[in-house]
Order: C-alpha cells, then sequence, then structure tokens
C-alpha cells in the first residue's frame, strides 16, 4: 500500500509539473491568441515585442473556424487590449509573433486575444502558387477573342469608349502573343518559390551563421580598438614621463656616454692583449718546463769595459 500511495503522488507530482512548470521554474506566463490563418507560424517560433523577443510560441491548432496559437512570455507586460500580428522574419518565408501590448491592465492568461484584434501576413509564396495555378486555368485564346468581340461591337460609339476597347484588344493580342512566355515565367517563379521554401531551413542557418561571423568581427574591432587607444594612451604617458624628467636624464644620458667610451677602450685593450697571451705563456712554459730550474737568458749582465764587449752584435 505504501507503494501505490508514493506511486500516485508521483503520478500526480508529474502532471502538475507539467502543465505548471514554465510558470513554477520562470518560464513566464502563458498566454493565447486567434487567428483566421496560421500563415506558417509554427511552435518554437520567437515571439517579439517592439523587435525584442519575449517568448517563444508552444503550439499551433485548429479550433473550430479559427487557429489557436498559445505562447509564452518572459519579463515582459501584456496589457488587456494587446493587439498580436504574424510577421514575416525574412524573406524565405519564416515568421514570428509580435505583439502591441495597450491597455490599462494585465491580459488574462485564460482570456485569448480575440481575431479582432489579430491580423496575418500576405504570403508571397502562396501569391505567386495561386497566380501561377489561376493563369495555367485561363483560355487566352478565348479572352482574346471575346475582348476582340466586344471592341467591335461597341466600335460605333463614342470616342473615349472605342478608345478605351481598342486599348482593350490590344492588350488582348499582347496577352495572347506572350502567353507561352508569361506561363514560362510563372513556372520558373514556382520552382524558384518551391526551392527557396525547402531550403528555408538551410538559408536561415546561413543568415544565422553569418550573424555570427559579423558579430565576431564587431567585437574583434572593438578589441583592436582598445587597444589603440591604450597604446595612445601610454605613448601620451611615456612623453610626458620623458618631458618631467629631461633636466635629470641628460646628465645621467652623458656619463653613460662615458660609461660606454670606457667599455670600449677597454675591450680594445683585451683584443690586443689576448693575442699577445699566447706568446708569453708559450716563452713561459719553454722556461719553467725543462726541470727543477728556470732556463732564462740575460743579455748585456757583464759590463763592457775592460773586458770588452762579449757579444759586440748586441742583445
Amino acid at each position: 500500500m505504501p507503494v501505490a500511495i508514493t506511486g500516485i503522488l508521483l503520478i500526480l507530482l508529474v502532471v502538475v509539473l507539467a502543465f505548471n512548470g514554465p510558470k513554477i521554474f520562470g518560464g513566464g506566463t502563458t498566454y493565447q491568441a486567434e487567428f483566421s490563418e496560421a500563415a506558417g507560424l509554427t511552435a518554437g517560433d520567437l515571439v517579439a515585442i517592439a523587435g525584442v523577443e519575449a517568448g517563444r510560441v508552444d503550439s499551433v491548432k485548429l479550433a473550430a473556424n479559427r487557429v489557436l496559437v498559445t505562447f509564452h512570455v518572459t519579463d515582459a507586460w501584456v496589457g488587456d487590449r494587446t493587439r498580436a500580428s504574424i510577421e514575416i522574419k525574412t524573406l524565405l518565408g519564416s515568421k514570428f509573433l509580435s505583439l502591441d501590448p495597450q491597455g490599462d491592465r494585465e491580459l488574462d492568461p485564460d482570456q485569448p486575444i480575440p481575431l479582432a484584434r489579430t491580423s496575418s501576413p500576405f504570403d508571397v509564396v502562396e501569391a505567386f502558387d495561386g497566380l501561377s495555378s489561376t493563369i495555367d486555368q485561363l483560355d487566352t485564346k478565348q479572352l482574346t477573342a471575346s475582348l476582340t468581340t466586344l471592341s467591335d461591337t461597341f466600335r460605333g460609339t463614342a470616342p473615349e469608349i472605342r478608345g478605351a476597347l481598342d486599348g482593350l484588344s490590344r492588350l488582348s493580342t499582347t496577352i495572347a502573343s506572350r502567353d507561352e512566355e508569361i506561363r514560362t515565367l510563372l513556372a520558373g517563379t514556382n520552382n524558384l518559390s518551391t526551392v527557396l521554401a525547402e531550403r528555408n531551413g538551410e538559408f536561415t542557418k546561413l543568415l544565422e551563421d553569418g550573424n555570427l561571423l559579423l558579430d565576431e568581427l564587431k567585437k574583434r574591432r572593438d578589441a583592436i580598438s582598445s587597444l589603440l587607444d591604450g597604446t595612445r594612451d601610454l605613448s601620451k604617458e611615456l612623453r610626458g614621463l620623458v618631458e618631467d624628467n629631461r633636466d635629470q636624464l641628460r646628465p645621467t644620458l652623458e656619463k653613460l656616454d662615458k660609461v660606454a667610451e670606457l667599455l670600449q677602450r677597454n675591450r680594445d685593450y683585451l683584443d690586443k692583449a689576448i693575442p699577445k697571451q699566447a706568446t708569453f705563456v708559450r716563452v713561459f712554459t719553454n722556461a719553467v718546463g725543462n726541470g727543477r730550474w728556470f732556463d732564462n737568458y740575460i743579455c748585456g749582465l757583464l759590463p763592457v769595459p775592460p773586458i770588452g764587449p762579449l757579444n759586440p752584435g748586441g742583445c
């Protein structure tokens, strides 16, 4: 019995969450609106107020002779005289629900927005399809004959009427002569609209990716602008630092030049001493490398007179 009671309570909890989950977890307030037609609006489409996203469409269902659209709105006020319209989001046919909040009191979620305050867009794709079908059903030859007969019948009437009928006759002749081209054009338009409708998702994804690319480029531009501004500010600070310390830096730089000259002279001395050091080391090694004594030669140790010069050739 406890297990059964627990199961029933869990089922009731799930049902309550299913119907009131959005309200409980901050999903916004759910409203409804009546439309004469869906106009391509589907669940998941955007709900916007003044062009800003305010929610999403939950469902689109047929209720008697009208369409009932259920949607939720988050963090937005919806008045009791609010108007709703289905708008075209892109040229490829995607739609969104636009709200124009009006009224003095908040709209009752249990009271749908009536047909008198809703409107649907004009669907270009459906219009082209209907035009193509209508043109295909026309008998252009019979239409031309009818207009010609009408023009001949009223030819003896007033000049204004006769001129108008002559224009109708020429118009019918032109339509008949261009019948094949018009049919081809409308057929191509129908095919184009069909392809665009089939590729609607891909084109929408392409446009969204383009928006992401533009956003990323804007971020990079802002980052570069910030970097340039920081570099400009740093340059100003360094210029001010140099100006403020010019008197102290001048003697320091002059002394630094003297130190550099001294180091250069010492380097030149070392460059000369290192090659000569090799000769000294070789001679010193020869002097002390023959045993436990120094092997050396002293020139001019004995005086010259009266013994006489020991080495007349000199040292």
